[in-house]
């Protein structure tokens, strides 16, 4: 492969990058992050992988590849974390990382000697510093990868009935049947970078599930027990972290345990101002003027900056200040009621029931859908010339605009997803429906 070892190898794996459901646009800095963490042959047998998810077999046939050659290269990529491979149906099946939640996340988790670590730190913070933001979140998005989780405490005791499964972290540690803890690779990029502004332990991120069993067999991540695991929860709702979760319903992957000095999402959204970054909880925050004093402990909490204080100027009043909450904005997590001394600040039910996706297919699906890769999955394979057109055509009908508004509508995406589940399933892919 010694042919493709030149910067051409790179751009065409930025282009495939490109073209999953994270979008990755290029530029020189893509170009210094990638060769930094691809071999020019890692780099080629990703390009040449279908995107979503394949048997070993189905690899060979796609790169060409001798099977022990292949199978060397993809245990060396997917110990770096550049793919991922899950156990399904009795084998490993092989899916190039996406941007995020992968090859930034995965890259930033590693440890062990000899690692260029400071340098990862370095050129990652360049490139998603740049136009990474604008190029998945500027456009107003209505999906998203992540979701917050509401701190059940916050609830308002009133409305602590109406919090589902999905919405609570100790339904989903009940539910799970494997754990691991791996270290926050925002954090751990701030650290490299001198700008870790606070004393959070690394060892952070969570995974459940097939995903934990990814993370522990790669080395990415420890298991730990559920016990471990609730009270690593509990931890965090100590020293107000935001929980954001993997923005599905079922089999959920992972809950991050965010700050607001080194989390890229909050940071999206407290300095970019991309607010669709996380969606929000199916609550949100609100203040009980007869109870609050004003002390402002609820600003200080708020990880966005989404509550200010004013000054009152009501006669009568006792307090000086009154808390403000900016409610488009809110994520409805509930850090801020977790330090209100009074119980003043709770969180309560918004008047519109915030649904996440089912499941995981469904969720990239339709976020592919909007950010106008979908083709990439729905013909998968790059080595094959028919689905090259597929790719192109299909590609070109669904991202145009009122087609692409009218497919996430509320009143088509229902029908639309049963159209690609139903394809799904005649092409003996079922067990993708259930992940």
């Amino acid at each position: 492969m010694g042919h493709l070892a030149g910067k051409d190898v790179f751009r065409k794996l930025g282009k495939k990058l490109d073209g999953l459901e994270i979008r990755v646009p290029w530029n020189d800095k893509l170009y210094a992050v990638l060769k930094e963490l691809y071999s020019p042959d890692e780099a080629a047998v990703v390009v040449k992988m279908p995107y979503g998810l394949s048997t070993l077999r189905q690899m060979e046939l796609a790169t060409g590849y001798e099977p022990d050659a292949l199978r060397h290269l993809l245990e060396r990529m997917t110990a770096k974390g550049l793919v991922m491979d899950l156990w399904i149906q009795g084998e490993y099946r092989y899916t190039p990382s996406p941007m995020i939640v992968g090859i930034f996340e995965f890259t930033m988790m590693r440890v062990g000697p000899d690692l260029n670590t400071r340098e990862w730190a370095r050129l990652l913070h360049d490139y998603m510093d740049d136009t990474f933001y604008a190029a998945n979140w500027e456009s107003g998005s209505r999906f998203s990868l992540f979701r917050a989780l509401p701190y059940e405490e916050a609830v308002q005791q009133a409305e602590y009935a109406e919090i589902l499964d999905y919405e609570k972290a100790s339904a989903l540690v009940a539910q799970a049947d494997r754990f691991s803890i791996g270290i926050c690779s925002c954090r751990h990029e701030k650290l490299h970078l001198g700008e870790k502004g606070c004393d959070i332990p690394l060892e952070s991120c969570t995974q459940f599930g097939f995903a934990a069993e990814m993370m522990i067999r790669n080395k990415l991540a420890r298991e730990v027990s559920r016990g471990e695991m609730e009270d690593h929860f509990a931890r965090s709702r100590d020293l107000g972290l935001v929980l954001t979760a993997d923005n599905v319903q079922k089999n959920m992957r992972f809950v991050c345990h965010c700050c607001s000095c080194c989390c890229y999402l909050l940071q999206g959204i407290s300095r970019h101002g991309f607010t669709n970054i996380i969606v929000t909880s199916g609550f949100i925050a609100g203040i009980t003027d007869e109870t609050c004093t004003g002390c402002g402990r609820c600003e200080q909490a708020c990880p966005i900056s989404a509550i200010s204080m004013v000054t009152v100027e009501k006669p009568g009043k006792k307090r000086k200040r009154d808390a403000v909450i900016e409610t488009t904005i809110c994520l409805g997590c509930g850090v801020c009621a977790l330090k209100c001394p009074t119980g003043a600040c709770k969180l309560t039910k918004r008047e519109q029931r915030v649904i996440p996706p089912e499941t995981t297919f469904e969720r990239i699906m339709l976020h592919s859908l909007e950010k106008g890769t979908l083709q990439n999955l729905l013909f998968d394979d790059p080595g094959r010339i028919d689905q090259t057109f597929l790719r192109v055509f299909v590609g070109a009908f669904l991202n145009l605009p009122p087609v692409k508004r009218a497919l996430l509508s509320d009143g088509l995406r229902s029908a639309f997803l049963s159209v690609l589940k139903g394809g799904v399933r005649r092409q003996g892919k079922g067990w993708a429906l259930e992940l």
